[in-house]
């Protein structure tokens, strides 16, 4: 049965579901073409298709189906006219089979070189290629296969929009230039690419827990989907213990999600949730991806030793429970192999819950003057909280109003307005 919700509905619905969708399409067209270029290309092809066909006809029974069918008759069809036009018609006859087995489900005759088997994961291997910077490999692949805005990766690396944008630029032309094969790197090759690969998936993760623009506090589908590449990730390495240390940290952090909102979408913070609703059985699951990676030798890396922090809130049946010394030790340790003003500010809220608000504040304000972080809504929004706990009302009332027109988020910056609008209603003497 076709479904009528009219054009402005119709909109609504292929937006939020191309941003949902794009990465998965993208990447099978890229494989099927061979080409990043033409995979961007033609998904925008299947785009445009189905707003016409949809605000004509109506959504389709299954709309993401018809996006992914959509998107790899295009990618054959494109694949058509390249070897017709190339008369290279016994070629053609080949490729053409493979991927119409393809079409039809069957993974039998895919690539027998393909280590990877995940359309997803296999562009993020192809996409993080050792031509390109650290960082470059990383912002091009967030923008093209994580389905984050180039504003959203900026906020990420805490840098300026037009500078991300500029080096997603280069990327692609460096790739042109050195003429890079979008083709699957083989298993002895990923080694190379997986810090990369990694730190696209973290990211990705971390924007659908806390969404950096947009009217919802967290965006699930992100955290799915990085969860499902970090499952296949360590199957794929069943070695390397960073690959088990993120897994670690984003089912640990996943298992809060049905307690971070009321079921109208507002945030509840982390001291006001009830643990009761965390997931246990995800707990465990984090806890034992934890533990591999204690015992292949990763305990003291980047993601084991964020992992052991959400371990010890995990552990924590109630907020009082939690073991803030060991909290705020681990990030310092943190600090030492991953310096940052994001890991410095985490720490000044530990140490504020293990050593008073003043402990914290003193972090705090050795931080407020770095350019990196000037414009970073949650360095206001902490420095709000000790400020409020000290008694400092209307300081604390500045730093949230701050804070709230910093951030793009529509639910943070309602909860950041009513903790201002609270230390104004407060009397002087709390």
């Amino acid at each position: 049965m076709k479904v009528d919700p009219g054009p402005d509905a119709t909109h609504q619905t292929l937006d939020t579901l191309w941003r949902m969708e794009s990465p998965r399409l993208l990447a099978r067209i890229a494989r099927i073409t061979g080409s990043l270029d033409m995979a961007e290309e033609l998904a925008q092809d299947v785009l445009l298709g189905a707003l016409e066909r949809w605000s004509r006809d109506g959504l389709p029974d299954n709309p993401a189906a018809w996006l992914m069918t959509a998107a790899k008759h295009r990618a054959i069809d494109h694949l058509r006219q390249r070897t017709l036009h190339a008369r290279k018609q016994d070629e053609f006859g080949i490729e053409l089979g493979l991927h119409e087995a393809d079409m039809q489900g069957d993974d039998a005759p895919r690539l027998a070189d393909d280590d990877i088997g995940d359309d997803l994961l296999r562009l993020v291997f192809v996409a993080c290629h050792p031509v390109l910077p650290m960082e470059s490999r990383v912002a091009l692949t967030l923008r093209l296969l994580g389905g984050l805005s180039t504003a959203e990766i900026a906020r990420a690396f805490l840098q300026a929009e037009p500078t991300v944008a500029q080096r997603i630029v280069r990327a692609k032309r460096t790739l042109a230039k050195e003429a890079v094969a979008f083709e699957v790197p083989r298993k002895v090759e990923l080694p190379e690419r997986l810090d990369a690969v990694l730190e696209v998936v973290y990211l990705v993760f971390n924007e659908g827990y806390a969404a950096t623009s947009g009217g919802d506090w967290m965006r699930p589908v992100l955290c799915e989907e990085a969860l499902r590449l970090g499952r296949v990730l360590a199957g794929l390495l069943p070695t390397e213990s960073e690959v088990f240390g993120l897994l670690a940290l984003m089912e640990l952090q996943a298992s809060r999600m049905p307690a971070r909102t009321q079921s109208d979408g507002t945030p509840i913070l982390l001291p006001e949730q009830n643990r009761a609703h965390w997931d246990r059985l995800q707990i465990q699951r984090g806890l034992a991806a934890l533990d591999r990676a204690q015992r292949l030798g990763g305990g003291r890396d980047v993601y084991a030793l964020q992992a052991a922090i959400a371990a010890c809130h995990a552990r924590a049946l109630q907020m009082q429970d939690t073991d803030w010394p060991r909290i705020a030790a681990l990030y310092a340790q943190l600090a030492k192999v991953m310096p940052s003003h994001v890991v410095e500010l985490n720490r000044a809220v530990a140490v504020s819950r293990a050593q008073g608000a003043q402990a914290g504040m003193t972090i705090v304000d050795a931080l407020v003057d770095a350019p990196q972080v000037r414009d970073y809504a949650p360095l206001f929004a902490v420095r709000g909280d000790l400020l409020q706990q000290l008694g400092r009302l209307d300081e604390a009332r500045e730093a949230f109003i701050l804070a709230a027109s910093l951030t793009g988020n529509a639910r943070e910056r309602d909860v950041l307005q009513a903790r201002a609008d609270a230390c104004a209603a407060m009397p002087p003497s709390v």
